[in-house]
């Protein structure tokens, strides 16, 4: 008879594993004890998914504690691809500036190009420079004006990281991560996963296409409404940027 007061079947044996019930062949021989205590065997259990568990949740704590006592802070997406003599990078640079100036820091993803010019422009305006950085096969480490930078193995504590910390975003013209970033942000505030916060975009001609193909195929197909349209606004103004994503802030 089981603590519920059910019979299991019959020859079929149980075990409680913490939350866990095993039944049949599930049933392992050993204790977790057992198998933490014996030093000997293979060191596979490294690599194994609780293992991983514990990675995790210390990548959400040390993210926790350095970003806890920030303040408000703006996040800046854009690629890792730009170079320092393309124009955007010198308009990642004043918008680092202009952000530290209205008040904020700054949080990139840590990375070269248009990441490194916000961070560049936030830590020599005098502000808190940020970089979240991940472990990618083609990038090392975080740029050289990262004035407080946690590295992450996991995508998404990362983006927890983004979210949390972050009162708006502006997007520099991007890639697949920077795509992934801007929907992501999108998502969360169509579902009502986060409090709406303000999203622009700096780069009319880079944005417009994508723009156009969300009111003109998306939008038409009833697959998007309205309201999730309004929630990207385009400029190629830096000042008019920070100024819009400030007030978006308050509005918020």
């Amino acid at each position: 008879m089981r603590e519920d007061g059910r019979t299991p079947k019959a020859g079929r044996r149980e075990k409680h594993k913490g939350p866990t019930i095993l039944r049949g062949a599930q049933v392992d021989l050993s204790t977790t004890d057992q198998r933490l205590l014996d030093s000997r065997g293979p060191t596979d259990w490294v690599h194994a998914d609780p293992w991983r568990v514990l990675r995790i949740q210390s990548e959400f704590v040390e993210g926790f504690g350095a970003l806890a006592e920030l303040g408000p802070a703006i996040g800046v997406f854009g690629s890792a691809r730009t170079h320092q003599d393309d124009p955007y990078y010198a308009k990642g640079e004043e918008l680092g500036r202009r952000i530290v100036e209205a008040g904020f820091a700054v949080i990139t993803g840590g990375g070269p190009g248009a990441m490194e010019a916000a961070n560049k422009g936030a830590s020599e305006a005098g502000g808190v420079s940020v970089g979240l950085g991940i472990e990618l096969p083609f990038e090392i480490g975080l740029n050289e004006w990262v004035d407080v930078g946690v590295n992450f193995r996991y995508f998404f504590a990362r983006k927890t990281m983004f979210v949390k910390y972050s009162r708006g975003f502006v997007v520099l013209p991007g890639g697949l991560g920077t795509l992934d970033e801007l929907f992501e942000a999108l998502t969360l505030v169509q579902t009502q996963k986060v409090t709406s916060f303000p999203v622009v975009l700096i780069g009319t001609e880079y944005w417009s296409g994508l723009l156009g193909w969300l009111r003109d195929t998306v939008l038409a197909d009833g697959k998007l409404s309205e309201a999730d349209l309004d929630m990207l606004v385009v400029t190629d103004d830096v000042e008019q940027a920070v100024a819009m994503v400030v007030e978006g802030v308050k509005e918020r």
